[in-house]
């Protein structure tokens, strides 16, 4: 089934926003200046944060890929009160509503090809990183490229449902 990426980000504009704000809070916490954030917008893309060059591999490594941490921590956090109530079949509709967040939140966790290309340049086509930064980045932007192919397959929701739905579903039935 195909649906138009635009028509995909809308449903789940949340996810979006939050993905945005990742790159937004790990430049700050790097103090890496930004210029411009689009949180959303009904265009190509559909966010994006223009900021100066990171100084060090490392901070353009997070910049890059913070969004798969904050929206994988914040998907479980957001869905988990949720997965408690549907455990205990007691759903309401705000549960109904995390669980919506949480799988849409999760659904933008992996980082686009923009930031495997800005990554790419920054670091591995820089002539100032070392050897060992470069053969350790390359693998990261591989598997960036390979989950923007994966997402064809719906493997960025697949993953959204995991971190959001599966996984508190499972930690609540090892704990209980």
């Amino acid at each position: 089934m195909f649906i138009p990426g635009i028509l995909i980000s809308i449903a789940t504009f949340p996810g979006v926003i939050v993905h945005e704000l990742a790159h937004q809070l790990f430049c700050r916490w790097f103090k890496v200046p930004v210029f411009e954030v689009c949180y959303f917008r009904f265009g190509n893309p559909v966010g994006y944060v223009l900021h100066e060059p990171a100084e060090k591999p490392y901070q353009s490594f997070f910049i890059s890929i913070g969004p798969f941490i904050i929206n994988t921590v914040l998907a479980f956090l957001v869905a988990f009160p949720a997965a408690l109530q549907f455990k205990f079949n007691e759903a309401g509709a705000l549960d109904y509503v995390l669980i919506y967040l949480g799988l849409s939140i999760g659904a933008h966790a992996f980082p686009s090809t923009g930031d495997a290309k800005s990554l790419w340049h920054s670091v591995v086509l820089s002539p100032n990183t070392s050897l060992l930064a470069k053969i350790m980045v390359t693998p990261f932007v591989g598997f960036i490229y390979l989950g923007a192919l994966g997402s064809f397959f719906w493997l960025d929701f697949l993953y959204g449902f995991g971190v959001s739905v599966g996984l508190p579903y499972l930690l609540i039935k090892w704990l209980a």
